[in-house]
């Protein structure tokens, strides 16, 4: 019974190595990135950091320093999938990137000033954006129409593991701070703040060396180099007013909107529901648990079963999830809520991204992709301002308005999107 539940997960992740290496690398380099989005507004507020403050409170100087990062990250992408695309080059874009990453992790040791803060969480926003859609479209070019789902379901999953597992890590090393290491007489006191930007950069140098060592560019990559990819606005087939990939990115924007929402809710929930803090921690992971759990098998199903029915009924399941978070009363029916936005969440991802390789150009996968990975950051970093701002007038306004933008892009895709596989997709690929 063991053997053949051990055999189950082993066929489920069985994918080209290069991509399984490089979703352990994005584990690796997600667990120590995450790591600062519980640090850093810890680190901020403590008695480490001075400077000017221009003028700024303390929690707005937080607010820049975490929105820097994935501001600028979505920015940049289209630049970085673009460039990558015309230099054929996936992997030294994903090393200049991780390298990035491990020096301003590291050079948090040094930063004791706000500005410096800001200058570093900046500079890793541009860091990331030469790793997301270079990764996204080096496991798009390492799959087939038969396995692309399932590869980008797996390398999801993965991201996602080390994404979701740095925040809970991070506040555990802060507080057991400051530690005694023995590299010498005397030993060496290594407080909370640095050993968890210490972690941070020998999870990103690990993630380098997984690559340098265990990644290679297709061999069609660099030939296909030398264009000048674009992505149009208006389907470029003629069969549909919008490029179904264009349409794809407004789902996803629309998806992380709704789901993102939830972020800055936490005293007011909370205090609606009557539940503790723990409670607001569960809901807001069920979201990633669901991701963790079903990625790589709705993934693989899209192999089988084509993408298109994924990601309308996972729009569709978004409209409701995301509507009854405003009107729910009870704990357990917001946790119940937020799971089934993973749901939806999981059905969208990975099918989407599948659908969008399917239809990217040779050559032009980074610059393709780079439209949905840009879409997701944007996602997270509006749902919050949105929420915000509207939670004033009601509580269930932010809610309501995500579901409307549900139903918004549950029709853009039922209507601008066609499948992309053959009639017979119900065949198992070669790697599986």
């Amino acid at each position: 019974m063991l053997r053949s539940v051990l055999q189950s997960i082993r066929a489920a992740f069985t994918v080209d190595r290069r991509v399984f290496a490089l979703a352990f690398a994005r584990l690796a380099d997600g667990i120590g990135n995450s790591f600062l989005i519980i640090v850093i507004p810890l680190y901020v507020a403590s008695d480490v950091v001075g400077g000017r403050t221009f003028g700024l409170e303390e929690a707005m100087i937080i607010g820049i320093v975490l929105s820097l990062y994935g501001l600028l990250n979505s920015l940049f992408q289209p630049f970085t999938g673009r460039l990558s695309d015309s230099r054929g080059a996936r992997k030294r874009f994903i090393l200049l990137g991780l390298g990035g990453l491990a020096t301003t992790n590291f050079l948090y040791l040094f930063a004791g000033s706000y500005l410096s803060l800001v200058v570093l969480r900046a500079l890793q926003g541009v860091s990331i954006a030469f790793i997301v859609p270079t990764s996204v479209a080096l496991v798009n070019e390492l799959a087939t129409a038969g396995d692309r789902g399932g590869n980008m379901g797996v390398y999801n999953t993965f991201r996602l593991v080390g994404f979701g597992a740095g925040p809970v890590a991070a506040g555990a090393v802060v507080a057991g701070g400051p530690y005694e290491l023995a590299l010498g007489n005397p030993t060496v006191s290594v407080s909370g703040f640095e050993a968890t930007f210490l972690i941070a950069t020998l999870t990103a140098l690990v993630s380098l060396a997984m690559v340098a060592t265990m990644i290679t560019d297709p061999e069609g990559t660099k030939r296909r180099a030398g264009g000048t990819p674009s992505v149009p606005f208006t389907d470029p087939r003629g069969d549909n007013v919008l490029n179904p990939v264009i349409t794809l990115g407004i789902a996803t924007l629309f998806m992380m909107i709704a789901i993102s929402i939830f972020a800055t809710l936490q005293n007011t929930v909370n205090a609606r529901l009557d539940q503790a803090s723990t409670w607001f921690g569960l809901q807001f992971s069920a979201f990633v648990i669901a991701q963790i759990f079903l990625q790589t098998p709705i993934g693989r199903a899209s192999d089988r079963f084509g993408r298109r029915p994924f990601i309308l009924w996972g729009m569709v399941i978004l409209l409701p999830t995301t509507l009854v978070q405003g009107f729910v009363q009870t704990s357990l029916a917001m946790f119940a809520a937020r799971l089934g936005q993973g749901v939806a969440g999981a059905m969208v991802f990975a099918p989407s991204l599948a659908l969008a390789g399917d239809l990217a150009p040779e050559g032009e996968s980074g610059t393709t992709l780079s439209v949905l990975t840009m879409a997701f950051g944007f996602g997270i970093a509006l749902g919050p301002l949105i929420s915000g701002f509207l939670v004033g007038i009601d509580f269930a306004i932010p809610f309501v308005f995500a579901a409307g933008l549900a139903l918004v892009g549950a029709v853009l895709v039922a209507t601008q999107v066609e499948e992309t596989l053959e009639e017979d997709v119900s065949t198992p690929s070669a790697a599986e």
